[in-house]
């Protein structure tokens, strides 16, 4: 099969399609051929060797397709399936298991079902299951126009919370059409005096944490996906932690619906064919996208 394999971390010329060997399911586990993969950072920071992984390795774990064997109760062959592949999603075929795969609703596209994954569920525990937000509480997103900030401030205020979004000039349109009450150009206004009295941040993008910390009411809360919690956050009453998201395909079935019943919408930024993976990669590290970038197979 075809993939994307690195055998080195560095630039994005370490990407390399390449012919590999097809994977080959084992017991409780289920072979996809997959259709559609998103790029998260995750993946190019584990390509640039900022956090450890074992090479040669298959970069990716959002993915799209459909089964193509299963040795796994719950799936079959020739059924449409989303999630998460443990040998890497850039790629022919991989290799999941039901704890991490959801069926795909038929009116959601492989495009939309592979951004899904690890954007909205991680938006998901963010703002629920770790931050408690509940109808008419204000949250303030940071980075709301990314893969995850662009779900957390459709999903806040599907839930009838108040959100408020951060991002550049461009993003503002985009940010406020998809529910935000108010936008916070970071460039120009100082978001420790712009918002005041916040129930929870969630924070996508780990700039500018002390200063978010200074919009939360005592008794709030911080949520945060990368980066440390800020040290002042205990003296201001503030519960800070560090979110790793879990996979969970019940929920991850469960919030597809929304989207192919168009109550929340996935943005696809670019679509690309799977050989244009440096570019994609380039692009996601640029960090001006907004919403997700996804590559066909």
């Amino acid at each position: 099969m075809r993939a994307v394999v690195i055998h080195e971390t560095g630039d994005v010329d370490v990407l390399r399609l390449e012919d590999v060997e097809q994977p080959v399911p084992g017991d409780g586990e289920v072979l996809v051929r997959v259709r559609a993969a998103s790029v998260n950072p995750i993946d190019w920071k584990l390509r640039r060797g900022l956090m450890p992984k074992q090479l040669p390795a298959i970069l990716g774990s959002d993915a799209s397709g459909v089964v193509e064997a299963s040795n796994a109760e719950g799936f079959s062959a020739g059924e449409e399936v989303f999630g998460f592949l443990g040998s890497g999603s850039y790629a022919e075929f991989g290799i999941g298991v039901p704890a991490t795969l959801a069926h795909k609703p038929d009116h959601l596209s492989h495009e939309q079902a592979a951004a899904m994954p690890v954007a909205v569920l991680t938006a998901w525990q963010a703002l629920f299951e770790r931050g408690g937000l509940q109808e008419g509480q204000t949250v303030l997103v940071s980075g709301a126009s990314g893969g995850v900030g662009h779900l957390a401030v459709q999903l806040a205020a599907n839930a009838g919370a108040q959100v408020l979004g951060t991002g550049s000039p461009a993003s503002r349109e985009f940010v406020l059409g998809l529910g935000a009450e108010r936008f916070i150009d970071y460039t120009s206004e100082d978001v420790a005096t712009a918002a005041e009295g916040v129930d929870l941040v969630f924070d996508v993008t780990g700039h500018d944490t002390d200063k978010l910390l200074q919009t939360i009411r005592p008794g709030g809360r911080m949520v945060l996906i990368a980066g440390a919690p800020p040290a002042g956050a205990a003296e201001r009453d503030v519960d800070a932690e560090l979110l790793i998201m879990s996979p969970d395909s019940a929920t991850l079935e469960r919030l597809a619906v929304l989207v192919a019943d168009e109550v929340i919408r996935v943005a696809l930024d670019e679509v690309m064919p799977l050989q244009d993976v440096q570019r994609a990669h380039a692009l996601s590290e640029a960090g001006h996208v907004r919403g997700k970038i996804v590559l066909t197979l």
